[in-house]
């Protein structure tokens, strides 16, 4: 299970940040623009061999950014993101295998969930944060609202991703089953190619601005 404290700042900023990067030396500044947006908590994907370097350097230089692996598909991953640093592991599914490495070296974790079979395996490693992922192909918050209604006594929240953007988001923020969303159109890779923090810190503060009229 992820640590109240996580959940507590999940909760808090509303928007989880997801990134890839393919260059180490953009993790700070990234993260630097996004919490100067109102973003501080970060999924950094594990889909570029920057990703590891990329989360040393963000615990090291930028401490009041709360920031976790993401796109985690075995359990070397698992391994390599907990000794990288990060804070909680997310995966896009439910593979049992990678969830009991998560467990095993005490890496919290986030699986991907987008059927109640899903979510059975995710409880079944105690798991109670879970991304649903793809939102919006799959159906968005009324498919979220039908397959999680078996489970809405055992406490599981939800971070939907895939689809969520601005012009979505108060109405995913507005349901109780909802911890967060993931935002990865807050930092695209194409403006973390170009280096263009002005963006992303403009993009981060729009959301945040949405956040916290939801969530005053």
């Amino acid at each position: 299970m992820l640590p109240a404290n996580i959940v507590q700042n999940m909760e808090k900023a509303g928007v989880v940040a997801v990134l890839t990067v393919d260059d180490a030396q953009d993790a700070v500044p990234v993260a630097r623009a996004l919490h100067a947006g109102g973003v501080s908590v970060i999924e950094l994907t594990f889909r570029t061999a920057a990703a590891q370097e990329s989360i040393r350097r963000i615990r090291a230089e930028v401490p009041e950014v709360v920031v976790g692996a993401g796109t985690l598909l075995n359990r070397a991953q698992v391994a390599d993101a907990l000794k990288a640093g990060a804070f909680f592991g997310v995966a896009p599914g439910c593979n049992p295998a990678t969830l009991q490495a998560a467990k095993e070296i005490g890496l919290p974790f986030a699986p991907g969930v987008m059927t109640p079979s899903d979510v059975e395996i995710a409880l079944t490693h105690d798991c109670r944060v879970l991304k649903f992922f793809p939102a919006e192909t799959s159906g968005g918050l009324n498919h979220l609202k039908t397959m999680s209604a078996p489970f809405n006594h055992l406490g599981v929240r939800y971070l939907p991703l895939g689809g969520v953007s601005a012009a979505n988001l108060k109405d995913y923020l507005s349901s109780p089953l909802v911890l967060g969303v993931g935002g990865s159109w807050l930092a695209p890779v194409d403006l973390i190619r170009k280096k263009d923090w002005a963006a992303i810190q403009q993009r981060a503060t729009e959301a945040s601005q949405i956040v916290r009229a939801v969530r005053p």
